[in-house]
């Protein structure tokens, strides 16, 4: 990012719903098994939310710790982006309510939908809006319900998602310290692959198309397997070279945890080492736009991202969407 002001994130927050759903608690609902799902996807349990629990709701605690970790006050926010795919409702805007709910009285709020890559979609633009001098301080949510698209009848899909909600505060800093690079992608061709086929202005909700189950998560599974594999090692690359920094300088990876066998080959692409990856697939799944923010803010909690590192943050989503940060961490 060719910048006069830096942007570095002063604060990480994520929260989860309580309830666990095992492996072996979805071998009772469809027809699979925990060895099943563990050998082809790494992930043995997941968190999935209650009833009345939105995405909002965990949008406002994840934010609540961000915002405490980073030592400001909600008054202070200028911006609240929330990304997501499974918002409260179409409108007002998930970002909305969680300005109202954290006492953000003078932000600004939106949400933004690019899937899985939401995140990284959301921290490339709030990031922007610091660099130009616009504000001050953005506060980022990915956060997803995805249980509740979820067709649970679907063996191919259900073992895969959960629920959760990541955070970050971004702030100015010095230049070329923070963010030092964003790649964003997209093949809409590829589209169709993920998709909820119904309830938007193409196919409105109908007795039909509740009949027809088309509210849940629809996915080619293998295409979009091939396509993950290719985009990580790509776009992690693009966004080291827009730096002018190599796989070697890289400290710490955080991907997006959709799959094992996906981490292991961007992984390799990189060579990396395995521990300077983190890993909370297993027990969350793929928690959409919450899985980078969430992942992050384990790392940094647990200490592996320490002040200094170049960290590189990277996921890919529906769209097909794709995306990538190089960031210098600057938080001690």
């Amino acid at each position: 990012m060719s910048s006069v002001r830096g942007v570095a994130i002063v604060g990480t927050g994520s929260a989860v719903p309580e309830r666990v759903l095992t492996n072996d608690d979805l071998a009772k609902m469809v027809d699979t098994n925990d060895e099943w799902i563990r050998t082809r996807t790494g992930i043995c349990e997941r968190r999935i939310a209650d009833a009345n629990t939105a995405t909002s709701d965990l949008c406002v605690l994840a934010a609540k710790r961000a915002i405490a970790d980073a030592g400001i006050s909600p008054g202070e926010l200028d911006l609240i982006i929330v990304a997501t795919v499974t918002p409260d409702m179409m409108f007002p805007a998930t970002a909305c309510l969680v300005q109202d709910r954290i006492g953000a009285t003078k932000a600004g709020a939106f949400d933004l939908s690019a899937g899985c890559s939401g995140f990284l979609y959301g921290l490339a633009t709030g990031s922007q809006f610091i660099a130009a001098g616009l504000y001050e301080k953005v506060l980022v949510i990915g956060a997803e319900t995805l249980s509740k698209i979820t067709d649970w009848e679907d063996r191919s899909t259900c073992v895969l998602f959960g629920d959760g909600a990541g955070a970050v505060v971004l702030q100015s800093a010095p230049a070329g310290a923070g963010v030092l690079s964003v790649h964003l992608g997209a093949a809409g061709s590829g589209g169709d692959l993920l998709t909820l086929p119904a309830g938007g202005s193409r196919r409105p909700t109908t007795a039909e198309t509740v009949a027809k189950r088309e509210h849940y998560i629809h996915m080619s599974g293998n295409e979009v397997f091939k396509f993950a594999v290719k985009v990580m090692g790509e776009a992690s690359l693009k966004a080291l070279e827009k730096c002018n920094k190599t796989k070697e300088d890289i400290d710490f990876l955080i991907p997006h945890q959709a799959n094992i066998r996906i981490i292991e080959a961007a992984v390799k692409r990189l060579n990396l080492s395995p521990d300077k990856v983190y890993i909370n697939l297993d027990r969350y799944g793929n928690t959409s736009a919450a899985s980078v923010p969430v992942a992050l803010d384990e790392a940094v909690k647990a200490g592996k991202v320490k002040k200094g590192d170049v960290v590189l943050l990277v996921a890919f989503g529906a769209g097909l969407t794709w995306g990538a940060s190089v960031i210098e961490w600057s938080k001690g």
